[in-house]
């Protein structure tokens, strides 16, 4: 099998901190992203979404998402649990991680594609358009942003993970997440000190430098 992976994109990353804490090492090859190869044909034939991370296999199947690819590797490698062991630690990991994504990454995508310059006229590959920037989503995700840290800071007031007592792939996407809204020029309001010491302590893991 091979991993298409891209340094600085959030969801390799992702991948990759997962692939760590398991411990696991997987064949990678890097995809250019800033000079557009994940939108060339060769790369186009592995994902037509032309997004990354992708894992392909050896008959040439390819799994484009980066937490089906890390539940791909939890059914191989379960130890350490990064989804929960219990039903109610699944429940919560899991309900938690949709939150992440739902609030959190959502907003740093509204506020980075309709601010950035990179993503005026943004193409979409394989359908012949392109998406202009909307300064009301990009407002919108600036006040989702805020709810979201600020439901987080609570969540974390009275324990060491989102999820708990262990660390968790939900933990892995907040990661993730809040270090890719310094890109939206989003960041943790200082007064947010148990979101803070989360950040802190997620970000000395060995795993965060994947």
């Amino acid at each position: 099998m091979k991993l298409y992976d891209a340094p600085w994109a959030p969801s390799p990353r992702r991948v990759r901190i997962f692939l760590s804490e398991k411990g696991v090492e997987v064949p990678r090859e890097a995809v250019d992203l800033r000079s557009g190869e994940h939108l060339a044909d060769a790369y186009l034939r592995i994902n037509p979404r032309g997004a990354v991370p992708a894992l392909k296999f050896d008959d040439g199947e390819v799994l484009c998402e980066s937490a089906a690819i890390c539940r791909y590797f939890e059914a191989l490698h379960p130890e350490p649990p990064l989804f929960g062991r219990t039903p109610i630690e699944i429940g919560r990991i899991e309900s938690w991680t949709r939150r992440i994504e739902g609030d959190g990454y959502a907003a740093v995508v509204y506020v980075l594609r309709n601010t950035a310059s990179a993503f005026r006229d943004h193409a979409i590959p394989n359908a012949g358009l392109s998406v202009a920037q909307i300064p009301e989503l990009a407002a919108r995700g600036a006040i989702m942003w805020d709810g979201f840290v600020e439901a987080l800071d609570a969540r974390l007031a009275d324990r060491p993970w989102i999820a708990g007592e262990a660390y968790s792939f939900a933990d892995i996407t907040a990661l993730v997440t809040v270090d890719f809204a310094r890109a939206a020029k989003l960041a943790v309001p200082e007064h947010l000190g148990n979101l803070r010491r989360w950040h802190g302590d997620a970000s000395a893991r060995p795993s965060a430098s994947a």
